[in-house]
């Protein structure tokens, strides 16, 4: 690429740039986006250049590899049910160790080591996110429902420079229980709470597929009214389910655009937000 086109490439990230400074972007970032140094370095570079055009990227993290590894470790299988974890109390030990410990101070560090200011936090922190359990047909031990969001540390975090990464664990109405809180969900609601201008899925497909072995049968763009239909045709099926869930319910509660996009392609948060084309499917 010589000098002319990489101008042309900077001149048409410019409207996009333009249209989402100042803005909050939510990005959820999981382990299939996690799988090699290259890829992690890819993310955080494109989070710090995001934050440097005057964008304000925040974090929502899992851990789910690294928690079947620990439980490993002690000799405890991991146990899902309807794609959920099924969280005793010491696997929920595990979890607050991880995704507030290990997991969340990883992206911090990796998110430093390419020129930015992150701080870690998870929802036990000033008890910003609080939950209840989980009701439904199956015991799911300690998996939480989120009831409140409070967004003040993350606010303060933003207009003091860092970029707040968050990992998916809350407490009780009591601070007396920790929760374990899906991800996605976590990310969702956390959008929605902040007002977001957008919310980003990292996935390991390259977003909704008519064919889910086809990638040339993408979805690029999805209004909330089709989506009834799309379940009919067996078409959102499986981990799409909870993705495409989440995402509705963001743009319901006032987001204005959500994305789910494949986080092992190389620089997929920019392809996404700062190219015309763009790169996977988008909610709006």
């Amino acid at each position: 690429m010589n000098y002319i086109e990489h101008a042309k490439v900077l001149t048409q990230a410019l409207p996009y740039i333009q249209s989402l400074a100042g803005k909050i972007v939510v990005i959820k970032y999981g382990g299939n986006a996690m799988t090699s140094e290259e890829l992690r370095q890819n993310v955080a570079t494109d989070i710090v250049l995001l934050q440097c055009v005057g964008i304000k990227p925040v974090i929502v993290h899992g851990g789910g590899p690294d928690i079947s590894e620990f439980l490993s470790k002690i000799g405890q299988e991991s146990k899902f049910i309807n794609g959920l974890r099924y969280t005793d109390k010491e696997t929920m030990e595990i979890v607050q160790m991880v995704l507030g410990g290990k997991v969340n101070k990883n992206i911090v560090s990796l998110i430093e080591s390419v020129g930015g200011k992150a701080l870690g936090l998870c929802g036990l922190d000033g008890s910003f996110i609080k939950a209840k359990k989980l009701e439904g047909s199956d015991d799911l031990g300690f998996v939480g429902e989120i009831t409140s969001i409070d967004t003040k540390i993350i606010e303060t975090a933003l207009a003091s420079g860092y970029i707040p990464v968050i990992g998916s664990v809350a407490i009780s109405e009591d601070c007396s229980i920790s929760y374990n809180i899906n991800a996605d969900i976590c990310a969702s609601k956390l959008s929605s709470a902040l007002n977001a201008e957008k919310l980003i899925l990292l996935t390991n497909v390259p977003g909704l597929m008519k064919d889910s072995k086809d990638p040339s049968t993408l979805i690029s763009t999805l209004r909330p009214h089709e989506v009834k239909e799309l379940y009919a045709d067996n078409i959102i099926k499986d981990g799409m389910i909870p993705k495409i869930n989440c995402c509705v319910e963001a743009i319901r509660m006032g987001v204005k655009t959500t994305h789910i996009i494949d986080g092992t392609l190389p620089h997929s948060i920019l392809l996404e937000l700062l190219s015309n084309e763009g790169i996977g499917t988008m909610i709006y």
